[in-house]
């Protein structure tokens, strides 16, 4: 579990396709207190530690994987969002997050507003039902408050520190992110399906 905080950013410093593909990540973390099997948060996707060196770390992604989130598209020197699993006694600052993408959305538009950014995205149809105003979303693992809704769009309002620590400063209109939906809103909604 995380909590849509980002620890530190990473980059890609090699890719392996071996069947699955294999990333080795460069970040400025001490990478031997990284336990091999461990769960980190990359741009919101958890991918499972298979290899750690000094500063870096490798993750292997499956084809699912690579198939449904942007991982399908990173590319040598692509910065990416990290983000260390929760443990027991951590402060949750943003949402519960599991690192399990539901889709992918779409930047619209990026606007200024003072000093933050109002950035509008589309939602896949299926999914937007579950986003909500003043509820949470995680978008390449960030955990973000949602501004408006309307329809398949929403907004989000990103303030300048979160603009400045994360992938966000490079964002970019037509940019797919990883979208996580809330985990609440995902079992309240199976319960009012249920029949």
């Amino acid at each position: 579990m995380f909590t849509g905080i980002i620890t530190g950013i990473g980059h890609i410093e090699s890719i392996a396709d071996a069947g699955d593909r294999t990333f080795r990540i460069g970040c400025d973390w001490d990478c031997s207190t990284i336990d091999i099997g461990a769960s980190i948060a990359c741009s919101g996707v958890c991918l499972t530690v298979v290899a750690r060196h000094a500063h870096s770390f490798d993750v292997t992604a499956s084809a699912e994987t690579l198939a449904v989130t942007t991982a399908g598209g990173w590319s040598i020197g692509d910065q990416i969002n990290l983000e260390r699993a929760l443990k027991l006694g951590d402060e949750l600052g943003g949402h519960v997050v599991s690192g399990h993408v539901d889709g992918l959305a779409e930047i619209t538009s990026i606007e200024n507003s003072g000093d933050s950014h109002v950035v509008w995205l589309k939602a896949p149809f299926a999914f937007a039902r579950f986003i909500a105003a003043k509820g949470s979303v995680a978008l390449d693992g960030v955990s973000l408050t949602v501004n408006v809704v309307e329809g398949c769009l929403f907004s989000i309002n990103i303030i300048p520190h979160t603009w400045s620590v994360t992938g966000w400063a490079g964002a970019k209109v037509g940019q797919k992110m990883n979208m996580e939906i809330d985990m609440l809103a995902r079992y309240v909604a199976r319960l009012t399906d249920f029949k």
